[in-house]
């Protein structure tokens, strides 16, 4: 054995304790933190979510910057092309995390706002139970047949190698994972931002402290990031279910019956949620196919672009995270005016963010290149994202704030297919187009337009599902 080995082993054996215990430790004491999001100003809980959420999610997202930061020191375009392709194919992982988390949040914020805490624990059960019972199996084929995925992606020779490894490391720890986003979720329906923002940053920390000891210190290069990722989601579960037993009454106790009767309303909503989240991972595959073609260095500068985004743009990605806890709460009190509100002034506030960004990335887009040894294509790669794509983002925030209300509004479906349709005709006849008419810039570029299109039509459902409920409610009392 290892001594890599011989470590994850060790931290699985203790987490696997303490999760237990949790679980355990848990009666059935209705918790009793009231609906936060009922009162004040929308855009003061908007900002809150966000931000809190946001300096979490920076943490973890910098850490996967540092990783590849890393990877690029050793010199080597065919390992910083390899951990694009294995963040491509691991978030596939990620989906059902994010989808898990979202039909948390959804179902307990919901009867946190009808007055139930002791329901949203319950679904809280019912949803980790669950969760373990999708991610095991998905975990198992990532590390079997990981080399062949790859392939598919067009991932060949050392770069399918160096990425397999860090999957076949990886790819176990996922139960972990999916542990600390479920109870992320949970906690974000009960407002206790701080609290999530933890989960994310006892990650984000974990990594950051063992990344350049495994990678340089052990000499163990993407194998020792990939062990540093496997710590970090065991000790972020950690994380996310002590606060639960300590604060909000543990874990719901199992009952086969209620797992039975909580399963359609769940996968009412976990189905669409984790469709939804797949379609970027699809949509991310699928560019990968349209550049697999091309040299190292230019799959090189699309990697680093794929750790930059969620950088600069953490806060964006948080806000569907945030805004919808706040639409759960008031759709289970039917204030409707206060998800108008909500939803508009979340879009301000992404627009706000994008313009506040772009400058930034224009200014930097040269020395993160050279941080990062990008070279030629690749480089030039980067230079349009930062000068060309940035302001374009506000409308991802658009439609991420639409899946937000789609999800908290009963309608989730409506998200899965505007994500869908966003990876697929939204992203395939661009890149095409641009691939046959402009190059390697037209595949670079013409994606956007897919992504302006349907963060408009993001914003037009959210309007309009706000109305469609607001009159039903009307119709019902």
């Amino acid at each position: 054995m290892t001594p890599w080995q011989k470590a994850i082993g060790q931290n699985v054996s203790s987490a696997i304790a303490s999760f237990g215990q949790a679980i355990c430790s848990g009666s059935d004491k209705v918790a009793t933190q009231p609906a936060i999001f009922l009162t004040g100003s929308p855009l003061r809980h908007i900002s809150t979510m966000s931000l809190t959420a946001s300096i979490g999610l920076l943490t973890m997202f910098i850490v996967d910057f540092a990783d590849l930061f890393y990877i690029a020191q050793l010199a080597d375009s065919a390992l910083t092309a390899a951990m694009g392709f294995a963040a491509t194919i691991l978030f596939f992982g990620t989906a059902f995390h994010i989808g898990l988390m979202i039909a948390t949040s959804a179902l307990a914020a919901r009867h946190i706002g009808q007055g139930d805490p002791d329901q949203a624990r319950r679904y809280l059960t019912n949803i980790s139970v669950l969760s373990t019972m999708l991610i095991v199996p998905l975990a198992i084929l990532l590390f079997i047949f990981a080399p062949d995925i790859l392939e598919l992606a067009g991932a060949d020779g050392a770069a399918n190698r160096a990425a397999t490894g860090y999957i076949r490391i990886v790819a176990p720890f996922m139960p972990f994972s999916v542990a600390a986003m479920v109870c992320s979720g949970f906690l974000r329906a009960h407002g206790a931002a701080r609290r999530a923002m933890n989960v994310t940053l006892s990650m984000g920390i974990t990594n950051a402290i063992l990344d350049p000891i495994f990678i340089f210190g052990f000499d163990w290069g993407m194998q020792g990031a990939a062990v540093a990722s496997a710590c970090a989601a065991v000790v972020s579960a950690m994380f996310a279910i002590w606060p639960i037993v300590k604060s909000y009454g543990g874990f719901y106790r199992f009952s086969l019956p209620h797992f039975r009767k909580d399963f359609n309303p769940i996968m009412t909503i976990l189905i669409p949620a984790i469709l939804t989240n797949i379609a970027t991972p699809i949509g991310g595959f699928i560019s990968y196919r349209f550049i697999a073609d091309y040299s190292n260095d230019v799959i090189a500068g699309f990697a680093v672009v794929g750790r930059v985004v969620p950088v600069a743009f953490c806060l964006l990605f948080s806000l569907s995270g945030a805004v919808g806890p706040i639409i759960g709460q008031n759709f289970g009190a039917l204030k409707f005016d206060r998800i108008r509100t909500t939803i508009q002034q979340a879009n301000i506030f992404a627009l706000v963010y994008t313009l506040i960004i772009w400058p930034i990335l224009y200014v930097l887009s040269g020395p993160i290149s050279d941080a990062f040894h990008l070279a030629g294509e690749g480089r030039h790669v980067f230079w349009l994202f930062a000068a060309l794509l940035t302001p374009l983002f506000f409308f991802n925030g658009m439609l991420f704030i639409g899946n937000a209300a789609c999800n908290n509004l009963g309608r989730p479906t409506w998200s899965t297919l505007m994500n869908w349709l966003r990876n697929t005709l939204g992203l395939v006849p661009f890149l095409w187009l641009g691939r046959e008419f402009y190059g390697l810039d037209g595949i670079v570029i013409g994606p956007a337009f897919g992504g302006i299109i349907f963060g408009v039509i993001g914003y037009m459902v959210a309007q309009y599902l706000v109305t469609m409920r607001e009159r039903k409610a009307a119709l019902t009392n």
